[in-house]
This record gives structure tokens, sequence and C-alpha cells, in this order.
């Protein structure tokens, strides 16, 4: 019997952890038979990396950050993230439209409403039932702010959202925060405070209790 495709995203604030647990995940998935499709937002596909180095990089007003994050979510969702389910692959994507509200929408106090809008028309789509496409799990990597600067400050050199100030993390903070209590049935809070093998404990419990995964959560 095919696998039901499956649609896992990973959020929080730069500094949170997750990009280290997305290799594991995707493991652990392909460990039980599954097809999966690793992906990343913004970017994906050619057009949308391109849009990825200028969001990173290049200085713009809020409104011309939402619309390109938004034409960068178009093009991934039409090349790669609807095939990818309709071939019941496993997709798991760093970061989704949740990061557009923390980022765009509390971090930049862009308005909501228009983010609301652009998510009703990009995604939107007839494979999703003709409704708008959202994840079946987002693992919310759930850190202070102050943490992840620190963790930050010894990582990489700083694209241009990684290099702003600790008050504006807060704000994305607090932005996923409350997607998540508007949404409760497909987030799940994972503490990115704790060891990294307790991380990886919680993202595969919470696999397992939304049944995407086998075996017993501990």
């Amino acid at each position: 019997m095919p696998h039901i495709g499956r649609f896992i995203t990973f959020e929080g604030i730069d500094g949170a952890g997750k990009s280290s647990h997305i290799a594991t995940l995707a493991q652990a998935f392909r460990d039980q038979g599954h097809t999966v499709t690793l992906t990343r937002e913004p970017g994906g596909t050619p057009l949308a990396e391109t849009l990825r180095g200028i969001l990173l990089s290049e200085a713009m007003d809020p409104l011309t950050e939402a619309l390109l994050m938004f034409a960068a979510r178009r093009d991934h969702l039409c090349r790669v993230i609807e095939p990818a389910l309709a071939q019941g692959h496993v997709v798991l994507c760093d970061r989704f439209t949740d990061a557009t509200f923390a980022y765009q929408g509390y971090g930049r106090g862009f308005d909501l409403a228009v983010l609301k809008t652009l998510e009703q028309w990009v995604q939107h789509t007839a494979s999703a039932g003709d409704a708008v496409r959202q994840p079946d799990l987002t693992l919310w990597f759930d850190v202070p702010p102050a943490v992840a600067a620190v963790r930050l400050s010894q990582a990489r050199a700083p694209d241009k959202f990684e290099a702003m100030p600790e008050a504006f993390f807060a704000r994305v903070a607090q932005g996923y925060a409350e997607r998540r209590e508007a949404m409760p049935h497909r987030f799940a809070r994972v503490d990115g405070t704790q060891p990294m093998a307790a991380v990886w404990e919680q993202v595969l419990c919470a696999c397992v209790e939304h049944g995407f995964l086998q075996g017993q959560p501990t």
C-alpha cells in the first residue's frame, strides 16, 4: 500500500537549532520505508533560490519582502511540495508560512491581514482539496531569544535576518506562539534549550504521536 503524503515543517527563530534535526528525521522516515523530499524556504526551486539570495541580503520595505516571500512560496508549492505530496512523499521543509507571519508580520510589524490574504491566494491549491495548503505537522523549536543570540554569535557570518537585534527575535517568537495558539492541532512545541539528544526525542515523539512514524514515544 502506498504511503500517504505528509507535509512537516520546521520552525523557530534563528539560532533555535531546528536545522540540526531535519536530516535525522528524514532518515527515520526512510528507515520505515518512506520516500522523503527535503526542502527549505525561501528556496526549494531555482527561481525561489534566486529570490532567497535577494531576500537574505538586500534591504527592502516589508511589503516588497512579503511579496517576494510568497512569490517564492508559490513556485515552491507548484514545482516541489504539491508534486511530492501527490506521490506520497514525506516532505520536510525548513520554514514555511508560519515564518512569514512571525518574521514579516510580528518581527517587522507588517499588516497581518495582508499576509492572510496572500496566504489564501498563494496556498489555495486543488491538490489540497481546493483549500489552503497547510502543514500536517509543524515542529516549533522554542528557545529564548537571548539563548539564540549566543548561538548565532558563534556561528557563520549572519544574513540580514540573523543580524537583527534581540528585540526583533522576541517579537518573532511571540508571533510563533500566537500562530501555535491559533492552530494548536498542527503545532508541536520542541524545547530547543535541551541537549541535542533530548531535543531529537521530542521531535521523534511528535511524529509518533501524530501517527506519521511507527514506534512508542518515550
